[in-house]
């Protein structure tokens, strides 16, 4: 079966700055080159993959779309581009970057803003309506419930461009609470057809190390292919940042699981591999 491993990281410190890693104790302060996934890639069974934002700066989209040419298993980037300065991310997806086959969404990382209400600033809707009208996607890298409401109005203010969801925007597992206000306004979300989400990051966010299984995650899973249903999810695998809740092998096992025992071959074509196509604009 083919599997496309929409959320892939890697990192290189001579190539970019990545502020949030700075003073950083944990095993990702170091630099992350694709390579070294290669064999955890081909154990894991992924086949294809999508290089996402870790920085909000040109010079990281630069280095993830170097990678992604020198990587034939690569298919995609999602890059940065100054939402803040509309006239700027049109210049630049006009002279640079829309040309570029891998480029193919963009991210900002609105967890680290203090506003969680940052991408509705008008200049910001602004560039969102260029990347609609450049048929690029919007990842959301949300962690509070604003954010997910902060979705739903940037989905009615620009209702032609594709957002996902990155890690499911943190369901509460740590808590074990079924569903709470994350629930409540992920159903909300879910109505809206151009919101997507990404199953993905909930080993970090099960907060149990290396100990969370496939049962910790099972009844979010469930919840988001309820409402979200087969045709608007996808998975990611989240290296490197998921190294600090096991191997990425033990990742994917965990969302193979689950995944398997809900759905059948039909749909998990669809959740594996064909809506990850269609979400990206992939060559595959």
């Amino acid at each position: 079966m083919n599997v496309i491993d929409t959320h892939i990281h890697s990192w290189n410190f001579s190539r970019a700055r990545y502020t949030w890693l700075e003073g950083n104790t944990s095993l990702l302060n170091r630099d992350y080159e694709i390579a070294e996934l290669e064999q955890a890639r081909t154990a894991a069974g992924v086949t294809g993959g999508v290089l996402v934002q870790a920085a909000n700066n040109l010079e990281d989209t630069d280095y993830m779309l170097d990678t992604a040419a020198a990587t034939p298993w690569l298919k995609g980037v999602v890059g940065w581009l100054p939402l803040t300065d509309p006239v700027l991310t049109e210049n630049l997806l006009r002279s640079t970057y829309a040309a570029n086959p891998y480029f193919k969404g963009v991210r900002h990382l609105i967890h680290d803003e203090a506003d969680p209400r940052w991408l509705l600033q008008p200049a910001v809707i602004e560039s969102l309506r260029i990347l609609a009208q450049y048929q690029l996607s919007y990842d959301l890298v949300g962690v509070q419930p604003e954010h997910i409401e902060t979705a739903m109005a940037v989905a009615q203010q620009v209702p032609t461009l594709q957002m996902i969801f990155d890690h499911c925007n943190q369901p509460p597992i740590a808590q074990a609470a079924l569903y709470g206000r994350w629930g409540e306004l992920m159903k909300a979300a879910a109505m809206l057809p151009q919101l997507h989400v990404k199953i993905s990051g909930l080993g970090v966010t099960a907060q149990k190390g290396d100990r969370w299984t496939a049962i910790d995650i099972m009844p979010y899973v469930s919840f988001l292919l309820e409402h979200f249903g087969v045709d608007r999810a996808c998975c990611g695998g989240d290296w490197p940042v998921c190294l600090l809740a096991g191997s990425y092998e033990h990742a994917w096992r965990n969302y193979k699981e689950v995944l398997t025992s809900l759905l059948d071959a039909g749909a998990l074509e669809k959740v594996f591999y064909t809506n990850a196509v269609a979400f990206y604009r992939l060559s595959v």
